[in-house]
């Protein structure tokens, strides 16, 4: 069935549910997980008239931090792996929407299922944050298993 299970995560408890889900589905199917952080471009801040001024963060610092930030989420779909005793590897990536960041490793990494996390905005929240899961589930070609 699922040979290869791509697991977006972003550090959330909600995200380290679904690690915890696709560890245990890739222990009962024999396949392996591949976990993935997507980080967001460095934006160097603007500042107007009435902008609240905030110590800049240089592109090498915020490397730094996004970098460690990914590598604390990912040491989670490390751990469960081990226990579940399936094979992992983990990575990260810089891309403009996260959505975009999952579809396209999941396509070349060639993973035959998503298994990601849904914070379940709806509404108003929903349509002014978006839904990263909707737009994955939108675009993907591969399934998509969604755990809230």
């Amino acid at each position: 069935m699922y040979k290869h299970v791509l697991v977006p995560t972003d550090g959330s408890k909600l995200s380290a549910k679904a690690v915890k889900t696709a560890a245990r589905l890739a222990a009962r199917l024999g396949a392996r997980i591949t976990g993935m952080y997507v980080i967001p471009p460095y934006v160097p801040p603007m500042y107007g008239e009435a902008a609240i001024y905030l110590p800049e963060i240089t592109p090498k610092r915020y490397k730094e931090l996004s970098e460690k930030e990914a590598r604390k989420a990912l040491a989670v779909v490390e751990i469960e792996a081990r226990t579940a005793g399936v094979p992992c590897k983990v990575g990260w990536l810089t891309a403009d929407q996260a959505w975009d960041g999952i579809v396209r490793q999941a396509k070349t990494k060639k993973a035959d299922l998503i298994v990601m996390a849904s914070h379940g905005r709806r509404g108003l929240s929903g349509l002014l944050l978006g839904s990263e899961t909707t737009k994955v589930l939108t675009h993907s070609k591969i399934p998509v298993l969604v755990c809230r």
